[in-house]
């Protein structure tokens, strides 16, 4: 009997000791995000540590009304209250505004014991509702650097007509704004219909070399990317 609770004692040790690792590993974390794109620009970028029952998006689902406002106009006053709601760890905007290609921004973030989900959302520019994302990604108990690469998706709510005219509004459609300057004037439209309209891997844009009409208002040789459209960098501390 004394071997067997000596045995129950050191086990619960053991486990009482890689129970408090693990929450030591998750209390804190440095994330930087890397722009991996030629001419896509990201808009404030919102960064959770959140429970396995929250997330911003879900692949193969409707978009919800916070996603449309960042994936449409870069909005995440949505998404964030909606986080916060749900008791996550937010890190908003780190970048302090656009994050342009082959740029990076960082940003510490502290974690509550139970938050060891991260996710992340940020609208791509220019497109009509197309964004990068991380879905519930388990944060590593183990101290180290890990690497993320991350995917552009469609939010699925509006037709990808890449039509540069100042839109932005949930419902309204075009595309607001071309940061880098590089968009033409005058299209007619790639498309005014989706036949997927769940959140789904974006297909990147067609765009054309027409600076005065066309289908798109996108530059071809400028703003087409393929994935993955950024880099996550995760120390666990």
């Amino acid at each position: 009997m004394k071997i067997k609770t000596k045995n129950t004692t050191t086990t619960l040790a053991i486990l009482s000791g890689a129970l408090l690792c693990q929450s030591t590993f998750a209390a804190e974390i440095d994330v930087k995000i890397t722009n991996l794109t030629q001419g896509i620009y990201f808009t404030p970028v919102i960064i959770a540590a959140h429970t396995s029952d929250a997330s911003i998006y879900t692949l193969g689902s409707a978009a919800s009304d916070e996603l449309q406002m960042m994936a449409e106009g870069g909005d995440i006053s949505g998404l964030s209250t909606a986080l916060t709601t749900a008791s996550a760890d937010i890190l908003e905007n780190p970048a302090g505004g656009l994050l342009a290609p082959g740029m990076s921004t960082e940003g510490m973030l502290s974690t509550a014991d139970t938050n060891m989900y991260l996710s992340l959302g940020s609208m791509l520019l220019p497109t009509n509702d197309g964004f990068v994302g991380l879905d519930s990604w388990m944060i590593p108990t183990e101290a180290g650097t890990y690497t993320v690469y991350l995917n552009g998706y469609d939010a699925g709510t509006e037709a990808n007509d890449e039509i540069i005219n100042g839109g932005g509004m949930p419902g309204a459609a075009g595309i607001p704004v071309d940061p880098g300057a590089a968009n033409g004037t005058g299209a007619m439209g790639v498309t005014d219909m989706e036949n997927n309209e769940m959140v789904h891997v974006h297909r990147g844009v067609i765009g054309d070399t027409d600076v005065a009409g066309g289908y798109s208002d996108l530059d071809s040789t400028v703003h087409r990317w393929l994935n993955p459209v950024a880099m996550l960098t995760v120390t666990v501390k």
